[in-house]
């Protein structure tokens, strides 16, 4: 089975390394291009294959809220709005578990909503199971029209 692509939208590379750490602890193996705010993961998601060589669709976003430039939620809904992403599994992996935020992410598109557990035993078996579920067991949107 080929690599899939996570795109991992986080400005804090505390977060960014625990994330992949995770990742890696927990078995998932594919590919992780990493964005550190939301212009970059807007400039990454919607590039033309052709202008950039390393460019590839990617299968998951995992998008952290609060990032530099361009909110998570900014992205989120740039993402919605195209045809050509709005099946696109994002799961919001974030610090926060203010409620507004939790609504905000529904009512604008995410597949899920994730809160960063503090102690990094329980983070692993939690990006575990996201990579497990968004990764091998759902079966997206794209697949059937490719």
């Amino acid at each position: 089975m080929p690599k899939k692509l996570i795109l991992l939208v986080e400005d804090n590379p505390d977060d960014e390394f625990l994330t992949r750490d995770a990742l890696r602890t927990g078995g998932i193996l594919h590919d992780v291009v990493v964005a550190r705010d939301g212009a970059e993961a807007v400039l990454w998601i919607f590039t033309e294959a052709g202008t950039n060589p390393l460019y590839r669709t990617p299968d998951l976003v995992l998008l952290d809220l609060k990032l530099p430039k361009m909110s998570g939620f900014d992205v989120l809904e740039r993402i919605r709005s195209d045809e050509r992403t709005k099946g696109l599994p994002v799961v919001i992996l974030t610090s926060s578990s203010e409620h507004e935020d939790i609504q905000r992410s529904y009512d604008t598109g995410a597949n899920s909503y994730v809160r960063k557990p503090v102690n990094f035993s329980e983070f692993v078996r939690a990006v575990q199971a996201l990579g497990v579920y968004w990764l091998t067991v759902n079966e997206p949107l794209n697949s059937h029209t490719q």
